[in-house]
Parts: C-alpha cells; structure tokens; sequence
C-alpha cells in the first residue's frame, strides 16, 4: 500500500501517453518504422508510460478471429511495440477488452457467446454469463503467457509491461446500483492476479462515482454508467486507480 509508485527502491513518476493503434499498426512489418519513431520522440520528451490495446475482436485484422483463435501477425506487432518500448525506456499499460463497439469490444463477445446457443441479448451480458466470462478469461491467460518473439519473454514476465489494464472504460448502465460491475472487477481482479503476481492491475474506469458515495454523484456527467470509483477501486488485486478527463464533453 502507499501513495507513490516505486520502481527499484526510487519514486517512480508516469508521465504517458495513450497509444490504442500500435499493435494494429507494427502487425504490418513495412509500417514497424513509425513505432519506432514515436517511442523514439516520446523517449526525446521525457515520456515513460504508453497505454495500449491488446485487443482487436473479430472484425477486419483482429487480433482474436474467434474466442481462442490468434492472428499471429498481430500478435507479433503487439511484440514489437512492447520490444521497442523497452528499447526506449518506456513502460507499458496493456489493455484486455474494449467496453465499446471500436475493435470488437463487448459487444463481439456477447455476439460469440449468442452464436453458441447463449441466451444473452444485451451488450450488459458480457458482465454475467458464464460463457462470456470465460471467453475473457482465456483471452487473458493468452496475453499473458504469450511468448514474445522479438523479446523472448513471456508477457507475464517482462518488466517493460507496468500494468494490466481490464477493460477501457467498463460500464454497465443497465445495473446502475454498481452491483454487476463491482462483482466483476471483483472476479477478474483474482484471475489476473492468480496468473501474475508480479504486475500492477487497474480497471480502466473513468471515474464515475457511485452507491458508496452518494454525496457526490452529482459530480458525475448525466447517465447512468453502472460503476463506482471508490467501491471498484478498492477490491483486492486493483493497485492503483485512473481518471479518463475529458473537459470537452463534462
């Protein structure tokens, strides 16, 4: 516990950027050069953090064409982003899902799970059904003992990855008491952490507060969004807590 990251016995200042399009663009060898030239001027600037996606369901160049099955060429550029982050000093934040449509999100899931006979209708469902959730775990388990080529490294293992990310942006409005999406950080928190002990977890939320604060929904844009910033942010395996600002639309 504490209030400062610390990276070998000193304080440790993240000062990032967010990069979702790297493995996307690095799974195209010809394209590998503007990886490297963005590390290279994020390193020139004094950046240390880039968030990104290790996610890309179904749809045009996925990462995952079906639950379980890979697209080693995009994996390979996720490779050599991690691999030329390291070159350049940079941390990673890796990212497992998408809560919204853009590289499949939940929404592909939910779709996968129906294609198999599940009664699920609503996008919400990814947070419940018990096929969803294991499709999600696996692809977890995936990303983390995946052997990089470039590396040689496990992911699980490579120090250049900061932190696990669960989802971008969770949220579940169809359960506004936070309930659903409190038992799910809950569970997948204790399967991330059952796999990798050696790396921080967030949960990717942007800071809606919720049942355990009442007095200060009102802070929150209108909508209802289904989390809670400080009842989400306390479960066991949750090591630090985000804020995505976006002054232009709240």
């Amino acid at each position: 516990m504490g209030v400062q990251f610390s990276l070998n016995g000193y304080p440790y200042y993240a000062n990032g950027f967010n990069a979702y399009w790297l493995m996307y663009v690095a799974s195209d060898p010809s394209q590998r050069s503007k990886i490297s030239a963005a590390f290279q001027e994020a390193s020139r600037h004094g950046l240390t953090v880039a968030r990104t996606w290790a996610f890309s369901d179904g749809g045009y160049r996925p990462l995952q064409f079906s639950p379980g099955s890979y697209n080693e060429d995009m994996f390979q550029g996720l490779d050599f982003a991690i691999a030329e982050a390291r070159r350049h000093g940079i941390k990673i934040i890796l990212s497992f899902a998408n809560n919204y449509v853009s590289f499949g999100g939940k929404k592909q899931y939910v779709d996968w799970a129906r294609s198999r006979g599940r009664p699920v209708s609503s996008e919400d469902d990814f947070f419940t059904d018990s096929l969803v959730k294991d499709f999600y775990k696996n692809h977890i388990k995936a990303v983390l003992n995946r052997f990089n080529t470039f590396t040689k490294v496990h992911y699980k293992d490579d120090p250049t990855i900061m932190a696990w990310e669960l989802m971008n942006e969770p949220r579940c409005p169809s359960d506004p008491t936070g309930r659903t999406i409190q038992a799910w950080i809950t569970e997948m928190a204790a399967h991330v952490k059952s796999l990798d002990r050696n790396h921080l977890l967030e949960a990717g939320l942007e800071g809606f507060y919720g049942q355990s604060s009442p007095q200060s929904k009102t802070l929150n844009p209108p909508g209802q969004f289904g989390t809670d910033f400080i009842a989400n942010n306390r479960v066991p395996g949750i090591d630090f807590v985000t804020v995505h600002s976006y002054p232009d639309e709240w």
